[in-house]
């Protein structure tokens, strides 16, 4: 084994494309893994302004024109997407003369380009599962849903090692695809604490009157409105919690549901109590998070619970869903509160038992923060993935591949 370990990570997103959790993943852990003394480049999508080819704390990142054949579908633009990755990554491990340890894809998107290089190269490859077709969908139910599910499915097999951020995550793949258990590995997802403690206190006050006013306590949910988010289940909750709490409620993102969520508001006559931001950037995001009295993460499913986590290390109380990855983060009345998935009876009870008392909210907020740190700090994760990279090297320099 050589004594600098490289990866190529493939991602169809990458900071300043942000379309979900994949993107500040895959950030985060390739800059702490540089910072780990691996040689880390990742290939992902073009983005306006973004250039093609630029090293950010060590890490390389290679831009791929993926706008460059007309698409009738997001499937076929996933397709050509791949092609398009495929062909200008092996140009550059081309370059490299090899010198590639692992490739590393992360969800089905990149399927095709890191499968496709694993048999180029002759290298092992690695994929992080970060949610699948099946667990969104409540199952599959259209030919889009099935290819996907079936691209999920051979990527796993495909893989030498399946990755996933949760414990829960990890027993419902091996369900969903019929993996073998030494196939599966967890590590866990990451939160950067030091964005949030570079914030002014001064400069929260004036940002916070721009979404409520001072008596009001601040609820915040960020995410995609999308059905598995449970932004419904809040939203049917909030007249719940406004009998008993003055509140305001800010809902950040976009999705196909935010007209209908929207329209719901309208017909309670809560406008002047429900904000929709559509998306906010990262500036704005980390204040917001600061700001908030409470941070609801009412998901039906949820592989790992980012957004928890990032509302943990922001010093912000959270409500959040008995599901999934959350269940693992959050430990009931102790970090946070856990309430009944899609249930607004009981989201609304977890909400205004933060908010109704002062020495509980506070309690909750300095374990969480301890456990963010002591659990989910990104140096940390990146060697555990490192020791990940070597154990399959090791493995690897024994087959018949090698």
């Amino acid at each position: 084994m050589k004594s600098t370990l490289s990866v190529m990570m493939f991602s169809w997103e990458f900071p300043p494309r942000v379309i979900g959790g994949i993107s500040p993943h895959v950030y985060f852990l390739s800059k702490s893994l540089a910072k780990n003394g691996v040689k880390v480049y990742v290939v992902t999508c073009d983005f306006p302004g973004a250039p093609a080819h630029e090293v950010i704390d060590g890490v390389e990142v290679y831009r791929v024109d993926s706008y460059r054949n007309p698409s009738p579908d997001f499937a076929t633009w996933v397709y050509l997407m791949n092609v398009n990755m495929q062909r200008e990554a092996a140009s550059l491990v081309a370059k490299l003369a090899g010198k590639i340890d692992v490739f590393h894809a992360h969800d089905w998107l990149v399927a095709n380009a890191g499968i496709g290089l694993k048999h180029v190269f002759r290298k092992p490859l690695l994929v992080t599962m970060h949610s699948t077709e099946v667990g969104r969908r409540e199952g599959v139910h259209t030919d889009t849903e099935r290819m996907i599910h079936e691209t999920e499915a051979w990527l796993t097999y495909e893989a030498w090692r399946v990755i996933c951020c949760s414990e829960y995550m990890v027993s419902h793949v091996k369900w969903a695809f019929g993996l073998p258990s030494d196939k599966l590995v967890m590590v866990p997802n990451g939160v950067n604490t030091h964005v949030y403690e570079r914030i002014e206190q001064e400069d929260l006050r004036l940002f916070r009157s721009k979404f409520a006013l001072p008596e009001e306590k601040l609820v915040l949910f960020v995410g995609r409105l999308v059905y598995e988010k449970g932004a419904h289940v809040l939203i049917n909750a909030i007249p719940k919690v406004l009998a008993k709490v003055n509140a305001k409620f800010v809902v950040v993102g976009s999705g196909y549901m935010k007209e209908q969520l929207s329209n719901i508001v309208k017909s309670m006559r809560l406008e002047h109590k429900v904000l929709f931001t559509g998306f906010l950037d990262e500036e704005a995001l980390l204040k917001l998070q600061k700001c908030a009295d409470v941070s609801v993460v009412p998901s039906l499913f949820e592989p790992f619970g980012i957004v928890a986590l990032e509302a943990m290390a922001a010093k912000s109380p959270v409500a959040v869903s008995d599901t999934g990855g959350l269940s693992e983060i959050v430990e009931h009345d102790v970090s946070g509160v856990k309430v009944y998935p899609n249930n607004p009876d009981s989201l609304a009870w977890g909400i205004t038992k933060v908010l109704s008392d002062e020495k509980f909210r506070s309690s909750i907020r300095e374990n969480a923060y301890r456990r963010v740190q002591e659990k989910y700090d990104w140096d940390k994760i990146a060697q555990q993935t490192k020791l990940v990279y070597e154990a399959v090297l090791g493995e690897y320099s024994k087959s018949f591949w090698a």
